[in-house]
């Protein structure tokens, strides 16, 4: 929501300028120079980018309404289940998570992690490492570099609905100055008339380098900025997999595997050391619970 706050502030602020220079907020309403740039930078969109993408720069737009989801809980739920599922296959053989991972819909391990389980990447990502890990004659150096090549693929993928609305960012301003051009054009057909009327024309055509401008810079440029930091983001947060899954590949415990987790998390989301181990001591209690009244 502090998005949606920053375009509100941006908009409300040059309107609030624009008054308090006496400014008729009349003029500034002109529907045609609205649609000649809107329209032309829709169509720019759809001509260069293929429906794959244009359905991420939906999703991209409502994440960002919604906030990034790489919140301190969704780190510490997932050290958590990382914790429940190195520590199951350190216990009861590494064949014992092999249902976990080739069903995680049907996992009662995974279940327990509804977010993670919606994230379908992340999912994969991790289940696809785990299935290459316990299947055995596969080095801990060749599973990072699967892992790799994985997070270096989806990160371009990322990208690209965020590049996509930087290059209709970049062009709104041109646009803008279509729009003007038209306008102008307009207005010297109009040569001969009342001065008021050729007033009205020119000001129009000045609207449109105003609004080129203004949506570049005051909306859709941030847009694409706050949707590129998400994809950062999302990058961390695979990096903590990728750190804590090959920790254990190389026979570290499940607790240590959790903490160097911990450590490769972003400062501003990373939950403290006594957090995650009470998480993970509870996780240990219930399991026990479980395995007494079974």
């Amino acid at each position: 929501m502090f998005q949606v706050g920053g375009i509100l502030i941006v908009f409300g602020c040059v309107v609030a300028g624009y008054l308090m220079e006496k400014g008729q907020i009349a003029v500034l309403l002109q529907p045609a120079e609205l649609l000649i740039i809107g329209g032309a930078a829709l169509g720019t969109v759809l001509t260069a980018n293929p429906m794959h993408i244009l359905k991420k720069i939906a999703a991209g737009l409502m994440n960002v309404v919604k906030g990034s989801p790489f919140s301190k809980q969704r780190y510490l739920d997932t050290l958590k289940m990382m914790f429940d599922l190195l520590a199951k296959s350190r216990k009861e053989g590494a064949i014992a998570i092999e249902g976990d991972i080739e069903e995680p819909n049907n996992s009662p391990l995974f279940s327990r992690y509804p977010v993670f389980l919606k994230d379908h990447h992340a999912r994969d990502f991790v289940c696809d490492t785990m299935r290459m890990a316990i299947t055995g004659g596969v080095s801990a150096f060749d599973v990072d570099q699967m892992m790799e090549l994985d997070m270096d693929v989806h990160h371009m993928t990322s990208t690209l609905p965020s590049q996509a609305l930087t290059t209709m960012a970049d062009a709104l301003p041109g646009l803008g100055i279509v729009a003007a051009v038209l306008g102008i054009v307009v207005t010297m057909g109009a040569l001969g008339g009342p001065p008021e009327e050729i007033g009205k024309k020119v000001a129009s055509a000045l609207v449109g380098t105003f609004l080129g401008i203004l949506l570049c810079y005051g909306l859709v440029g941030p847009l694409s900025s706050n949707m590129s930091k998400t994809v950062d983001e999302e990058q961390s947060y695979y990096h903590v997999l990728r750190v804590m899954m090959l920790a254990f590949i190389k026979g570290t415990s499940p607790i240590l595997a959790v903490e160097m987790g911990r450590r490769a998390i972003p400062e501003h989301s990373r939950p403290d050391f006594f957090e995650v181990e009470k998480a993970c001591r509870e996780k240990v209690g219930e399991a026990q619970a479980e395995f007494q009244a079974a």
